[in-house]
């Protein structure tokens, strides 16, 4: 086998024959986060593709034993900030289950607006990586440019862009004022406008079209196999998503599709995702209409409220933390949430014995799963689709590291 070399642009290379190469395909930031792809080739045909992680591994699991249990709230969410709302609530659900409370039904609501709005952030965030690394800096600005819309509905409903700390066990930390729903609505009327604006400009062109159809085809067989999850999964033809399989929230109130293609190629991952917004959107009038009225927090935990924290949740709608969240001792047992992120499910199981802490933490999140794709999905394409299969996964390296 040859030395290494460098050909350009910093990517290292060997040459094994005169057909044969092999390719280093980052890890300095090839898109997203850090990851590798390491790529033989004949020719410019990948002819095989190993997928090499860990680059951004912080030992989520391993700390959050060191830290009480409602501080893991805040570490878990940097698992995908784009998409933090998701994230927490699966661990939330899961220690909930354990401390047995329930959460009001306003709550409820609340939590799958901060749900939906997060699931539309992450589509646009992933489109907009996904346009520039095929060469489209108007998709890329586009899309960014509108995700700061949903970024600040996310900021008005919990006080922070991105990390939003928004779940507590048996509630939320805020409520809405009605104006706050006046907001939504406007910011679902820009975005439903510009869904036909992304066709004819991204998905629809013929450039664009020629880079995405019929490259890196996923079949439903092997989907299921590989054991591919979220928006990859449904457009190669399975109908699964945790919101209908397993309802949490307020989803068990709302109507919407499961929207499903057959064809698991790239342009079919990309018209899943302007689908899924479409029914987020639909979801988000559908919980304007008939939030209920009521607290945010159970009641059990109301009645440790002192005479100012009961001023500032009624003045500002905002919860101060009772004192007993920074002790909270669980009973001795397991449980586990589950969630549909933007990326497709993530899984907390959770292990108390009793203590302060949790004794483990194990968290399985969607790019974890779909990074498989990597190893697959390019072999036998070209090296100049890479990128583009690449982006069609929305893949978000900190998340798969954990």
């Amino acid at each position: 086998m040859g030395q290494a070399s460098e050909i350009g642009g910093g990517i290292l290379s060997k040459r094994i024959d005169d057909r044969t190469m092999i390719l280093f395909f980052g890890p300095q930031h090839p898109s997203s986060g850090h990851m590798r792809i390491i790529v033989k080739l004949d020719g410019d045909i990948i002819v095989e593709s190993d997928p090499d992680l860990g680059y951004v591994h912080r030992t989520m699991e391993k700390l959050s034993e060191s830290k009480e249990w409602i501080k893991n709230s805040v570490l878990f969410e940097r698992l995908a900030i784009l998409d933090a709302g998701n994230v927490t609530q699966a661990y939330i659900i899961a220690l909930e289950k354990l401390l047995g409370i329930e959460v009001p039904p306003r709550a409820l609501y609340l939590r799958t607006i901060l749900s939906e709005i997060n699931r539309i952030s992450s589509h646009l965030y992933g489109m907009g990586i996904f346009a520039i690394m095929i060469g489209s800096s108007t998709g890329y600005m586009w899309f960014f440019g509108d995700r700061e819309i949903m970024v600040q509905l996310a900021e008005r409903i919990t006080g922070s862009r991105l990390t939003h700390s928004y779940h507590i066990p048996g509630g939320v930390r805020r409520d809405v004022s009605p104006a706050f729903f006046e907001e939504l609505e406007r910011g679902l009327n820009y975005i439903e406008r510009r869904l036909k604006d992304y066709e004819v400009m991204f998905v629809n062109n013929p450039i664009i079209r020629s880079r995405l159809e019929n490259v890196g085809v996923l079949s439903k067989e092997r989907a299921i196999e590989l054991g591919v999850t979220g928006p990859n999964l449904r457009a190669s033809g399975v109908s699964y998503d945790v919101r209908v399989e397993e309802p949490y929230g307020a989803y068990s109130f709302v109507d919407f599709e499961v929207p499903v293609y057959r064809e698991g190629d790239a342009l079919a991952r990309t018209f899943q995702r302007f689908d899924e917004i479409r029914q987020s959107i639909s979801i988000l009038r559908q919980l304007m209409k008939s939030i209920p009225e009521g607290p945010v927090l159970n009641e059990k935990y109301l009645k440790l409220f002192t005479s100012k924290m009961k001023d500032v949740l009624n003045a500002e709608r905002r919860v101060k933390l009772p004192s007993l969240f920074a002790n909270l001792r669980p009973p001795p047992g397991r449980s586990y949430g589950r969630v549909e992120e933007g990326r497709g499910e993530i899984f907390f199981y959770i292990e108390s014995t009793g203590d302060p802490r949790p004794y483990r933490v194990r968290v399985v999140t969607p790019s974890f799963r779909n990074s498989i794709l990597f190893k697959y999905l390019p072999v036998g394409e070209r090296l100049a689709d890479l990128p583009a299969i690449y982006g069609s996964i929305d893949y978000f390296p900190p998340e798969a590291d954990r």
